[in-house]
């Protein structure tokens, strides 16, 4: 069975109970669970949090919820307390603050696991658009090989295009940057995560990495310890929600989409 766990914890320091805002008039955390549903290649779909009422928002809207602990260092972790409930082979760990996740994704996530029995975890990258989003550190950047397997991920600007000297220079204008990144293409992560319920287990189970915890990119510790990430290439531009004032944008395009 292939199933969506979507950790949501209600303390946030700049968003304090942040599945809960309303969108259209629905818990932000629902938004995620009905799209996570409509992908293809998913079987059930949960939430796992560490709030009552969070738990109850989405049980009384007919969904699935588990409680855990409160005490989890990431999201990952509070995945694998709940799936060790959970008969399953494939686990996804979503974010629950991607309203508009695009239940594609998830399928490409999910996909290279069920053909190819050698992978293990598999996350989804896009393409850096903008110098904006390259420079800016909250976005994590990816080199991977030839076979699609990442190499490294890193906030810094990776690979650097050492040759292009006029990437480097303040105030280069924006559709110059385009025009450089369409011909050097450099990767961003997509914050979501394909795992083999074994690979799960063992992942959660090592000490944050080296690495891990100087970048404060916990992918890392796959690659530190050996655990191949096979990324997916998909066209995707996120909208996640950080702020009050993110839930406005989010309205916005979904009354655009009626």
């Amino acid at each position: 069975m292939n199933i969506v766990i979507i950790p949501a914890r209600f303390g946030s320091s700049r968003f304090p109970g942040k599945p809960l805002a309303l969108i259209q008039g629905d818990p932000m955390i629902w938004h995620v669970y009905r799209r996570c549903l409509e992908a293809a290649t998913i079987d059930a779909v949960w939430v796992a949090t560490d709030d009552r009422r969070i738990y109850d928002a989405i049980e009384k809207r007919g969904g699935r919820a588990v409680m855990t602990r409160a005490d989890h260092a990431s999201g990952t972790d509070r995945v694998a307390e709940a799936v060790a409930e959970i008969p399953c082979d494939i686990i996804v760990n979503v974010q629950g603050d991607e309203p508009l996740i695009d239940p594609a994704i998830i399928d490409a996530v999910v996909t290279p696991l069920v053909e190819n029995p050698a992978i293990t975890m598999t996350t989804p990258i896009a393409r850096v658009k903008t110098r904006e989003a390259l420079v800016d550190t909250s976005v994590a950047k990816v080199v991977r090989d030839k076979n699609g397997f990442a190499l490294y991920f890193s906030r810094s600007e990776i690979p650097f295009i050492r040759d292009n000297s006029l990437f480097q220079e303040k105030g280069l204008p924006e559709a110059a940057a385009r025009d450089i990144l369409k011909t050097h293409p450099i990767y961003r992560h997509v914050g979501i995560y394909g795992f083999r319920r074994e690979t799960l287990f063992r992942f959660c189970g090592l000490p944050p990495s080296s690495l891990e915890k100087m970048e404060k990119l916990e992918q890392l510790r796959a690659l530190e310890n050996g655990i191949p990430v096979y990324t997916v290439v998909v066209d995707y531009e996120g909208v996640g929600v950080d702020t009050p004032g993110d839930l406005e944008r989010i309205g916005e395009r979904l009354r655009a989409k009626g």
